[in-house]
């Protein structure tokens, strides 16, 4: 039995991995899927203080707690900087890294830098708006290839804006990275994280894809449980 820690994205929560965690359970693992300080059922500690280390410390203190060892940790989106902040903090805990259309980010890089210009130009526009100068607002769900009804009525009442400073708060790390990293890009998109799929392939890491949008774990929760079962075994 392995132990698998799911790590959502800006504006999600931990519920965001519902429709995976049952085949991950099925399979005899344990599953966390924590919800990041400022977000969702978290929303009421958000404060413009709440930044990338904040969420370092948040998954941190979830492995230490549960003394968890033998870890699958997989991170969507922002939450690659967080997986490569908490690999560097505790890699005696970690099997593996899992970068789920996300951000492979080095030292000193902060996620707003990580995105293609005319992106990041968005995002600035939004915080600087109707984002008070602190708050990402949410996306919109069809810019990140969801298109099915039922799937935007299940995403759109839950999602809560997202503290700016996590983007701008540059990454820091010591260390090697020397807890074994692999990545899935999603394809079926505008495919803003293809640049970091071809990163995670010049630092040799196997790249894997899903024929899906970015939220995968949304749209396409069967293929991409099999597929995280996989990289565990491999």
């Amino acid at each position: 039995m392995s132990t698998f820690v799911l790590v959502h994205g800006a504006w999600h929560g931990g519920w965001a991995w519902r429709r995976v965690i049952p085949s991950l359970l099925q399979a005899g693992h344990e599953v966390h899927a924590p919800t990041l300080t400022g977000l969702s059922d978290r929303a009421h500690l958000l404060s413009p203080s709440v930044g990338l280390s904040t969420h370092v410390q948040d998954v941190v203190a979830l492995i230490e707690a549960y003394d968890l060892h033998d870890v699958t940790l997989v991170g969507h989106s922002y939450a690659g900087q967080v997986v490569t902040g908490v690999a560097d903090r505790v890699p005696d805990r970690l099997a593996r890294r899992v970068y789920l259309d996300a951000f492979v980010g080095a030292d000193g890089d902060a996620a707003i830098d990580l995105l293609p210009e005319k992106v990041a130009g968005h995002y600035r526009e939004s915080v600087a708006g109707p984002g008070f100068g602190w708050l990402i607002p949410v996306r919109s769900l069809h810019v990140l290839g969801v298109t099915e009804r039922a799937d935007l009525d299940w995403l759109e009442p839950r999602l809560t804006p997202h503290p700016w400073l996590t983007y701008t708060e540059p990454l820091r790390v010591r260390g090697s990275g020397r807890v074994p990293a692999a990545f899935v890009e999603c394809t079926d998109w505008m495919r803003v994280f293809q640049p970091h799929a071809e990163r995670a392939a010049a630092l040799g890491w196997p790249v894997h894809h899903l024929a899906t949008g970015h939220e995968a774990m949304v749209t396409a929760p069967k293929e991409l449980a099999e597929l995280l079962l996989a990289v565990n075994a491999s």
